[in-house]
Formats: structure tokens, sequence, C-alpha cells
């Protein structure tokens, strides 16, 4: 295998984006990804249960920054604000130099129903952790439901239209856009 490098995760995850992308999801194995990497099958699984999960690696570091970011949010923000203020706060530092990469790893995801299905999984937990983030800030279960869904919503939609390829905006720039469509679309009167 040669001198070790740092990064294992990094380099398996750089690695399967590759083959997934030539070869296909279904159709590349792990022992093929720990080669490409330079790394042993047991490497790979000693950081990723499966081939799915080396694809969603980032997530945990994500939830991570983004529940740090709304815990320092000012105290007297409304719920929604205080989700969108730790969403901006995390935009640049965690997505500002990876736009390749995610546009590669979605398109990966796009044309598997499986991964599709772990990446609405991974969602609801993100929307989840956000809301009882927001019950330890004092608000009601109602309210801190509505607006951890409703910000991972706002996330979920930006971050799609980021990884477009006609887009020529900053994730921080599609987030606050967002946010404010969703403003504008909550200013109007619901039927009762």
């Amino acid at each position: 295998m040669g001198r070790w490098k740092p990064d294992a995760p990094g380099r398996l995850a750089a690695a399967a984006l590759e083959l997934y992308g030539e070869r296909g999801y279904e159709q590349t194995t792990v022992e093929e990804i720990a080669r490409r990497a330079g790394l042993t099958e047991r490497t790979f699984f000693r950081h990723f249960t499966d081939k799915r999960e080396v694809l969603f690696w980032g997530s945990s570091l994500l939830a991570e920054q983004l529940l740090r970011a709304l815990d320092e949010a000012p105290a007297a923000l409304p719920p929604i604000a205080a989700v969108g203020a730790a969403l901006q706060a995390v935009a640049t530092d965690f997505f500002g130099d990876r736009r390749d990469y995610a546009q590669r790893r979605q398109r990966i995801i796009a044309a598997n129903p499986d991964l599709r299905e772990r990446e609405r999984i991974k969602l609801a937990s993100l929307a989840a952790a956000v809301a009882d983030a927001l019950r330890r800030r004092g608000v009601p279960d109602v309210a801190a439901d509505l607006a951890g869904e409703t910000g991972i919503a706002v996330f979920r939609v930006a971050f799609e239209r980021w990884v477009d390829e006609t887009n020529r905006r900053s994730f921080s720039e599609l987030l606050a856009a967002s946010f404010d469509e969703l403003q504008s679309l909550v200013g109007t009167t619901a039927p009762r």
C-alpha cells in the first residue's frame, strides 16, 4: 500500500465518487473503492458501514456545525430566523469550495432510488436535530418542529439550486434568496 497518507475518509470519498461516476453506484464494490484510494477494505470499514455512507460522510459534520451555530444565534431571534442565521453561518465554511464535489455527488444520488431515500432520511434527521436544538432554546414543540422542518426544506431547495449546472450564485446567496421567497409566501393569508 505504500507510505501512509492522511485523510483516509476523504480519500475514500473521492475514490468512490470517481468510481460511481465512471462505473455506476451499483457496479462499484468496496474493494474497488479502497484500492483506488490506496487503502484496504479493512480501512474502508473502519470509517464507513457500507458503500452508501461514503456519500454521506459529511452529514454529521454539517449537523454538528449547524447545531453549534444555532446554539450561538442571538436568543431574541424568532425560531425560523435563528435557523436561517445558523444555516448562513455554515453556508460558506461548509459549502464554499465544494460545489464540484457536491454536483458530482448529487448526480450519483439522483440516479439511484436507494441513495435518494438515504438522502431524505439524513435531511429528516437534520430537521429533527434542529427542532430539538430549538426546544433547548425554549421554543414550544409545534413551533420548533415547524421551524426545523421548514428551515431544512429551504436548505434543500437552495442546495438543489446551487448544484444546478446553470447556477452562477453562491450557496449563501441562494440560501438568502430562498428564505426571502419563504417570507414572501408566508406573508400571504392562508385559507381558513
